[in-house]
């Protein structure tokens, strides 16, 4: 897997390579890439690149005095773009809605599409009553350790308001386990971790951050899932009122990770969203 050096410590990524148009898939917090396994293989034609975001699920800790707020990833990602020199960019964001901010920073200039999936938005940061239940874990000395030890155990992980709540369709425990191990092995990595939950701006700061995503003007697909227990369903149909170009497109039968309970569905949108013909040089 390549590796990229950036101010906040070492990123490694998988990328498709090829000379389609790029795709930019993020995850959530304590997740890595592998929640796009699904859906990057009906993508042949794209050039995906799938960073394992610095939130908990990352092999290499980031450095001590990294700037892993909110806003710090925000401009990280930015950052990613520019060293990888991505281009007419198609960004796709579950779960973790962080990555729509590098509009409110001004950093867009990288991105030709924004594809919001299920994911945090407007004050919904940490999202519902687990991301806040998250928070207050984290606030406690060891609180995140012992948490993520009990996470070990499939009734833990399928448990309502916990991540049974991720998704409808039960994640492999070998994923799990990819997903949950770095942070519960390597302190450092869970001190990341610790840092970015601790790190949520106000509501007020949220909401204005939230109030300048209409300066983007390219394509926004919005894709909501309608029994998501931790996005708001009112936040699908607000979310794409707010571009100029947006589209929502609603998706049964899932919960916050679609590409695990609705893959085809999200990649046979993501193709129609991203034609191939409307690859630009560059």
């Amino acid at each position: 897997m390549p590796e990229i050096e950036l101010s906040a410590g070492t990123i490694d990524y998988t990328d498709t390579g090829g000379d389609g148009p790029v795709i930019v898939l993020l995850h959530g917090l304590t997740i890595d890439n592998s929640v796009w396994r699904k859906v990057v293989p009906g993508l042949p034609e794209y050039r995906c690149v799938l960073p394992n975001w610095p939130l908990g699920a990352h092999k290499k800790p980031m450095r001590p005095d990294a700037d892993l707020t909110l806003r710090g990833h925000v401009r990280l990602l930015a950052e990613f773009l520019e060293a990888l020199d991505l281009r007419d960019v198609t960004l796709v964001l579950n779960d973790w809605g962080g990555g729509q901010f590098l509009i409110s920073e001004g950093l867009t200039g990288r991105l030709a599409r924004l594809v919001l999936v299920a994911c945090e938005a407007f004050d919904n940061f940490p999202p519902g009553l687990p991301g806040r239940m998250l928070v207050r874990v984290a606030r406690i000395p060891g609180g995140m350790k012992v948490l993520l030890h009990l996470l070990r155990f499939r009734v833990v992980q399928r448990a309502p308001g916990s991540w049974g709540w991720m998704s409808k369709t039960p994640v492999p425990p070998e994923v799990m386990d990819t997903w949950f191990g770095p942070a519960r092995e390597n302190p450092a990595i869970l001190r990341d971790t610790v840092k970015y939950g601790l790190s949520t701006p106000p509501k007020e700061t949220l909401l204005e951050w939230s109030g300048r995503l209409g300066e983007f003007t390219g394509p926004v697909l919005v894709v909501w899932a309608t029994e998501d227990k931790l996005m708001p369903r009112e936040h699908g149909p607000r979310l794409a009122n707010l571009f100029p170009d947006g589209r929502l497109v609603e998706v049964g039968d899932s919960y916050t990770l679609v590409p695990e309970d609705q893959p085809e569905r999200l990649t046979t949108l993501l193709r129609e969203f991203v034609p191939v013909a409307s690859r630009r040089s560059g």
